[in-house]
């Protein structure tokens, strides 16, 4: 499945600001089973594979915790390999004793919690493309029961060892404050098409026919403001441009939108109507 890979444009990275980091990172390595690429006093990068980071996480100067009924992060998914990962990381949260949700997606089966600030978190494996039902441009996906001993019958007589090498960010899933303004963002600026309406509340966009790179919602209420700079929740994610010339179209549209971009330490930076910052890398 080369969802995420160029050419595809896909979530690279997402960075989260925290309360504190210690604990943080006691969680996102003994519950979730990343491990630390690269750590500051306020700084950790997380990473499956010793190589990539997909997670960074940073805790701010007069940090506030969560506010509510705001834009910004509703989860940040990990894709596993395989199946039998996700059976062994429901084994693992079920003997230290973590709650967790859980769906079947139809294309997909989740599982779904938060980390000590309430940033939401979702692990699963993809169904292969072939079951995926398509019609008239979007792509089936329901919320069903997770068939648990089905599933527990792949992991068996296999201990947990972390996040498998082959973990990716599978998606984002964001809160937002309208979804026509969105969109046309998304769409017309970043090239995404739209796989999936979820009534009037919620799109999911995708490049490259997967189900979704990126869900927006407008669960948070029409109108939710920014949350404070400072605040815990998402700070930015990264979008893998497959080439500069793919960015330089990308960055050109947004011109003809109306929609800014900005050179920050070498990266192009760009904000979505709701004010999720989005850094673009090739």
């Amino acid at each position: 499945m080369n969802f995420h890979r160029e050419p595809v444009t896909f979530v690279g990275q997402v960075n989260l600001k925290v309360q504190n980091l210690e604990r943080s990172l006691s969680f996102y390595k003994e519950v979730i089973g990343f491990k630390v690429l690269e750590q500051s006093e306020r700084f950790a990068n997380l990473t499956a594979d010793g190589k990539t980071t997909l997670l960074s996480i940073e805790q701010p100067d007069n940090v506030l915790p969560m506010q509510g009924k705001t834009t910004g992060l509703y989860h940040f998914a990990l894709l596993l390999p395989k199946r039998s990962d996700l059976a062994k990381i429901v084994q693992h949260f079920m003997e230290v004793g973590m709650r967790f949700g859980s769906s079947d997606h139809l294309v997909s089966e989740a599982l779904y919690l938060s980390d000590p600030d309430g940033n939401g978190i979702e692990i699963y494996i993809d169904r292969d493309p072939s079951e995926w039902h398509w019609e008239n441009g979007e792509v089936e996906m329901t919320v069903d029961p997770l068939n648990f001993p089905d599933l527990l019958s792949f992991g068996k007589q296999q201990s947990w060892k972390g996040l498998p090498s082959g973990t990716v960010m599978g998606h984002i899933h964001l809160h937002v404050a309208e979804l026509k303004k969105t969109e046309e963002f998304y769409t017309k600026g970043l090239g995404f098409e739209v796989v999936n309406r979820f009534g009037a509340q919620a799109l999911f966009i995708s490049d490259g026919k997967y189900h979704h790179h990126i869900g927006l919602n407008t669960w948070n209420g029409v109108g939710a403001p920014m949350p404070s700079p400072n605040s815990v929740g998402l700070e930015s994610f990264t979008l893998m441009l497959s080439n500069e010339e793919k960015r330089n179209q990308i960055i050109t549209q947004f011109k003809s939108i109306g929609a800014a971009v900005m050179e920050e330490n070498g990266s192009f930076v760009t904000s979505d109507p709701s004010g999720n910052r989005i850094i673009l890398k090739v």
